[in-house]
C-alpha cells in the first residue's frame, strides 16, 4: 500500500504541495506565498515590488502571469500525479501597482483522463480583479510523494 492510499483527500493535496513548494525555487523565490490547497484547487499570493514594475509603472504582466501559473501548478498537482500545463492564456484586466498585494486563486473545472482545465482568478488586495487565467493541464508519469 502507498502513501498516499493512507490519507484523506485533504491530507494528499496538502502533501503534494509540501513536496512540490520544496522544489519550486521560482514560486519561492518571487516571494510568493501558499495561503491554501484543497484537492484541485489552490490559492498563492505575491507582492509586486520595484523590480516587477514595469516602463509604464505598473507590475509587469510576465509576474501576474507568473503567479496565476504558480496557483494553477499547486492546483492541478493535488492527487499525486504529476502533472504539468498544456496551454494556458491570461486576459489582463486592470494594472498592478509597486505594493500590491496580489491573490491568485485556482479552481478545477474540470479534470477527465490525463487532462484537466483550471481557471484562476487574479485580484489585488481591495478584491479588484487584475486578470484572468485559463489553465489546460497534462499528467505525465510518476507522482510527488514517494510509494
Amino acid at each position: 500500500m502507498s502513501i498516499s492510499e493512507n490519507l484523506s483527500p485533504q491530507e494528499l493535496a496538502e502533501a503534494c504541495a509540501k513536496s512540490m513548494w520544496e522544489e519550486d525555487n521560482a514560486t519561492r523565490h518571487l516571494g510568493m506565498e501558499l495561503l491554501s490547497v484543497t484537492p484541485g484547487e489552490a490559492t498563492l499570493s505575491m507582492a509586486v515590488t520595484e523590480a516587477m514594475t514595469n516602463g509604464h509603472g505598473t507590475c509587469h504582466g510576465g509576474y501576474i502571469f507568473t503567479l496565476a501559473d504558480s496557483a494553477f501548478a499547486f492546483a492541478c498537482n493535488t492527487y499525486n500525479q504529476r502533472t504539468v500545463g498544456q496551454h494556458c492564456s491570461v486576459t489582463y484586466i486592470a494594472p498592478a501597482f509597486k505594493g500590491d498585494r496580489l491573490k491568485a486563486t485556482a479552481r478545477e473545472m474540470s479534470r477527465r483522463g490525463r487532462g484537466g482545465i483550471y481557471d484562476i482568478a487574479i485580484t489585488n488586495q481591495d478584491g479588484e480583479q487584475i486578470a484572468e487565467f485559463r489553465g489546460h493541464s497534462r499528467t505525465v508519469k510518476g507522482a510527488l510523494l514517494p510509494e
